[in-house]
């Protein structure tokens, strides 16, 4: 089989280089005649800068600041005349120096993302593509804003600027379904901060359709990390699916147009994976050749019923393969590379019961 293998990351324990290099040595020692590519993706968050990188480009650094006190060294990608800013470079979890807390979740903010576009702004680009996600903050951009001199200011730095907000997230910036509520709790957020969240972004978005004239909370993309999709968007950004984005860069058309099996991966596979997230766009695109898509997840908490719909044939968990939680992350690109080997020995076999079977998910993979 001519087999693609394209993850996203593994939340902070692989990028999507080294997720792709794991199972793809896993695979070809379960299936050494298969013809094996290894094609990471990201849908914007983490991993977004190195991915396109490999498609050519000039990698550049600045000094900006952290999400919290100290400031960091973060990369972007100059193109063309298009620069592509990864917003977890600046304000990603990791960067925090431990797991998030709730003193960590008021405080984060997305100045360095902001400090990152001036750089890009300086370097006289015509369009700047800021991927979101991974972010430890929720001020709906507003440390963004504040960066570039204020809203008015920034609106002026930007004009003339084509902007896109690359990402796969749908949330809005506000209620039930917004970056408060639905980000908050693992950013380190709980009810009181989370409230507290909330009540700042209201504000911040009315602030926003003062100036501007636009009403942004309720666009879809808006709670992107953490409400700098509302920011962009206040900025005249136009919103686009990160992952289509990398596809555009990486050739995902016509790699799938060639496979016989596509691989793809995340950290969590969960409810949140089904609401436009990379494994399932990337599934959907696959579906489009005839191509199954199975999937590789630190955890996996659907069931078969759940993901029926996204052309995902079986999803495996590298927890479940390793025993623990604790060990998927400590060893993780060995636990990886094990479930790769072990589903790749047994694929014939699943392929054969599954194709008995009246549906493609009723038979779990050996």
């Amino acid at each position: 089989m001519r087999v693609i293998v394209a993850p996203d990351s593994f939340g902070e324990t692989l990028t999507a280089v080294e997720a792709a290099e794991s199972i793809s040595a896993g695979w070809r020692r379960g299936r050494p005649d298969d013809d094996v590519v290894t094609a990471p993706q990201s849908d914007g968050g983490p991993g977004f800068v190195d991915v396109l990188a490999a498609a050519g480009g000039d990698i550049r650094s600045a000094r900006v600041s952290g999400p919290l006190t100290v400031g960091v060294d973060a990369q972007w990608l100059l193109d063309s005349g298009t620069a592509y800013i990864e917003s977890a470079e600046a304000v990603g979890l990791g960067l925090l120096g431990g797991p998030p807390t709730r003193e960590s979740a008021l405080a984060a903010h997305s100045r360095g993302v902001g400090e990152l576009i001036a750089a890009a702004l300086e370097a006289g680009v015509k369009t700047i593509v800021v991927g979101l996600g991974g972010s430890c903050c929720t001020d709906g951009g507003r440390g963004l804003v504040e960066a570039l001199g204020g809203l008015e200011a920034a609106m002026v730095a930007t004009a003339g600027i084509q902007l896109v907000a690359a990402t796969d997230v749908e949330h809005v910036l506000l209620g039930e379904h917004g970056a408060a509520a639905v980000f908050g709790p693992q950013k380190g957020g709980d009810a009181e901060a989370i409230a507290v969240l909330e009540a700042r972004n209201a504000m911040w978005a009315e602030q926003l359709e003062a100036v501007t004239g636009k009403g942004v909370s309720d666009l879809p993309g808006a709670g992107a990390a953490g409400g700098i999709g509302a920011a962009l968007f206040a900025l005249g950004a136009q919103r686009r699916s990160g992952a289509d984005v990398v596809a555009d860069r990486t050739g995902q058309a016509a790699l799938l147009a060639s496979a016989d099996l596509v691989i793809t991966g995340e950290g969590k596979f969960d409810h949140q994976s089904l609401r436009g997230k990379l494994v399932t766009a990337l599934a959907s695109a696959g579906a489009a050749h005839c191509v199954p898509t199975l999937l590789f997840a630190g955890q996996v908490t659907l069931d078969e019923a759940e993901y029926a719909s996204t052309s995902i044939v079986a999803a495996k968990s590298v927890a479940g393969f390793a025993g623990s939680v604790e060990r998927a992350m400590n060893e993780a690109s060995a636990c990886l590379q094990g479930l790769a080997e072990h589903t790749a020995r047994d694929w014939n076999i699943w392929r054969g019961q599954q194709s008995t079977r009246s549906t493609s998910v009723d038979a779990p993979l050996p």
